[in-house]
């Protein structure tokens, strides 16, 4: 069997919602101990020197490194080859939020922290508002922006240029369907959302115990991935402490307008996904897609065995057929610890770890990450992978393609955790309970308006 991309970090990092889920702030406070407009992380702009590099690779040192990827041992032992001196602990301090608490913890008390650690895309502003991250442009990081797929760059940028994080792994959105269903009835892969809504009703219509999807009503991420592609900016940030928030506005609407009457109508299902049930229903027939990330297809073949060689993969039905346009759902980055001993070395291997040919290879090969690189996604032996769980298709290479259109201008807030919470207790209840989802995103906007408020923020709204 083929081997291609599922990311054990950045997947099953959201499985059940947001695992970037950053716990409980006390944003008052930090707003104000933060001061100022100190975004430089505590590094200056002033480039560190090849020579104090050379220097700094070979002075015995040891760093440690929180994460929680598996095996990670092995992309380590290529850095510890190359710079002997050098040495890695590898520490697993929790998935997700169980690390971020900790992390939050050895910061407060001023001890304990990591040199390195991995961090979601959508958890860097919760530790860049605290100046908790080290900003890597003085270690050379900038010469990197061409190595990564556009959208991931943005994602670890600062307002001013700054580089707080490494990109890892990604994923970006897609459609895996069955093939078999949709012969069955008739229909052909939908290119737009209109004739995804009309494949809803023909098919629940034609037999009613079969869904065309599941949109999860616990699952912000995926909400938040569909908001993405739809153009969508529900957050932007502007300096530590004004944040505009829309998450009730005309996108936002729309969005929720279109999968709330669906909803309604009972024609897509909404229980929650990761759970016995779900997994039943994906082998059982009872859902016809997934609207997944790039790491669905091989968790997908993992756990819907029976269904073997009948999926199929496709991008996501367009709002305009037009423009092509993706979201994302997962993905990870290294980032150094602002108070590490160590700046170089640590900067050095954040870098190293993603770049490395050798070392990004081996994450899309031993641990089945979808790729951060352009190098790596042109990469004929990646792309050109066939599985026989999806009929032979070149799975990587629809993803692949699909990651270009990534909208390059999606924000997250410095309170994920709060966001997430709130549209489970609103806009999912709304889409579980098959009421007003339209007016549940109001309620989402007055609740996150108020939180942010509470906490120090001055927030506007579109």
């Amino acid at each position: 069997m083929s081997r291609f991309f599922t990311a054990p970090s950045s997947a099953h990092l959201n499985r059940r919602g947001f695992l970037a889920a950053t716990g409980a702030l006390t944003l008052a406070t930090t707003l104000s101990a933060c001061g100022g407009d100190d975004t430089s992380g505590g590094t200056s702009a002033k480039p560190v020197g090849q020579a104090d590099i050379d220097k700094a690779m070979k002075t015995p040192t040891e760093l440690t490194f929180w994460t929680w990827v598996p095996n990670i041992d092995k992309e380590v032992a290529l850095f510890e080859a190359k710079y002997p001196a050098i040495k890695i602990k590898v520490v697993n301090a929790g998935q997700g939020t169980p690390q971020y608490t900790k992390l939050r913890t050895a910061l407060k008390a001023g001890s304990g922290a990591p040199d390195m650690v991995q961090i979601e895309y959508q958890a860097i502003p919760t530790f860049t508002i605290t100046n908790s991250l080290l900003d890597l442009r003085p270690y050379g990081a900038s010469a990197l922006k061409s190595t990564f797929v556009d959208w991931t760059w943005s994602q670890v940028s600062g307002s001013k240029g700054e580089v707080w994080a490494i990109p890892q792994d990604t994923g970006p959105m897609g459609m895996l369907y069955r093939q078999d269903i949709f012969d069955e009835h008739g229909i052909d892969v939908p290119k737009t959302w209109d004739e995804f809504a009309a494949a809803a009703r023909k098919l629940h219509k034609a037999d009613p115990d079969v869904y065309l999807t599941n949109l999860a009503a616990n699952q912000a991420a995926a909400w938040h991935g569909l908001l993405w592609q739809a153009n969508a900016k529900p957050y932007l940030m502007s300096g530590k402490s004004d944040i505009t928030i829309s998450v009730d506005d005309t996108i936002s609407r729309m969005v929720g307008e279109y999968w709330g009457t669906l909803a309604k109508e009972g024609v897509i299902g909404v229980e929650p996904d990761f759970t016995d049930s779900w997994y039943a229903g994906l082998n059982k027939g009872k859902y016809a897609t997934w609207l997944t990330a790039a790491w669905g297809p091989v968790f997908l073949s993992g756990s819907a065995k029976s269904t073997a060689g009948k999926w199929r993969a496709a991008p996501l039905p367009q709002w305009d057929a037009a423009k092509p346009s993706s979201g994302n759902w997962g993905g990870s980055t290294t980032a150094v610890i602002r108070s590490t001993k160590n700046p170089v070395a640590a900067a050095m291997f954040a870098q190293f770890l993603n770049t490395d040919p050798a070392s990004a290879k081996m994450f899309a090969t031993e641990q089945f990450f979808f790729p951060a690189t352009k190098a790596l996604l042109a990469d004929a032996t990646f792309v050109g992978q066939e599985s026989p769980f999806y009929g032979g298709q070149k799975v990587n290479q629809v993803f692949a393609d699909i990651g270009p259109t990534v909208n390059t201008t999606f924000q997250w807030p410095p309170f994920l955790d709060q966001a997430a919470t709130d549209w489970t207790e609103t806009v999912g209840k709304s889409l579980a309970d098959k009421s007003d989802t339209v007016r549940a995103l109001g309620t989402w906007q007055s609740r996150l308006t108020t939180y942010a408020k509470k906490q120090g923020f001055t927030v506007y709204t579109t």
